[in-house]
């Protein structure tokens, strides 16, 4: 019988075992590396719904609700027209005049926009060009583009529906905010869209993301 070689016995080295929470550790740390560390990773939109305030430095707004409105015909053969309509209570809290103003057609563009629907940085789903938007504020039931400082004001963002276009169960709304702040170019403090600065654009933050459910009335 041969004797075993001489030195000593090599023995099977054991797997090692790495707790799936360290897994979960090391995977989130990469993530965050990537983010470009602890202090830089973004911050999610705030999630709001029907109701909800919203401090948007200078204006207050209230979410009211997303409708379906029905505007009758004025002659008896003329087709009802039918909207949804996005409703918002704004009060314009600096010392001056704002205007209501209109969503940008893209987010990028809304950086140097001062106006309250200037910051409704985008409507989901999109509605095609021709439905609008149509906005205005209503002060004693009359249309007007003006915001008066400290006065409470609904305002209605309106896209046209066309004849039996089905609107959509609900509308989320990404919603941009205002700072005071100077630039070279103006050395007294003024209000300015708050955004980030990305290659050669600077695009609008989003502070708040509000989904309201569409409500209809019967008929409508």
């Amino acid at each position: 019988m041969t004797e075993p070689s001489g030195g000593s016995e090599q023995r099977p080295r054991r797997p090692v075992v790495v707790p799936a929470i360290a897994l979960v550790a090391l995977t989130a740390l990469g993530v965050t590396a990537l983010l470009g560390g602890l202090d830089e990773a973004p911050d999610a939109p705030e999630p709001l719904g029907q109701g909800a305030v919203l401090d948007q430095g200078m204006y207050s707004t209230k979410f009211v609700e997303s409708r379906v409105k029905v505007e009758k015909g004025e002659l008896s053969f003329d087709a009802d027209k039918r909207f949804v309509e996005l409703v918002f209570d704004v009060t314009n809290k600096t010392d001056e005049t704002a205007r209501v103003g209109m969503p940008p057609e893209q987010p990028e563009r809304a950086f140097a926009l001062t106006s309250f629907a200037g910051s409704l940085l985008k409507i989901s789903p999109a509605f095609p060009k021709e439905s609008g938007p149509f906005t205005f504020a209503l002060i004693k039931g009359d249309e007007s583009q003006q915001l008066q400082p400290d006065v409470p004001t609904q305002v209605v963002v309106r896209y046209r529906l066309k004849e039996g276009e089905r609107p959509p169960d609900k509308i989320t709304i990404d919603v941009g905010s205002f700072e005071e702040g100077t630039d070279f170019l103006n050395a007294e403090p003024r209000w300015q869209m708050v955004s980030e600065e990305v290659g050669d654009k600077f695009v609008p933050e989003i502070k708040a993301r509000v989904t309201l459910p569409v409500r209809q009335e019967a008929g409508a």
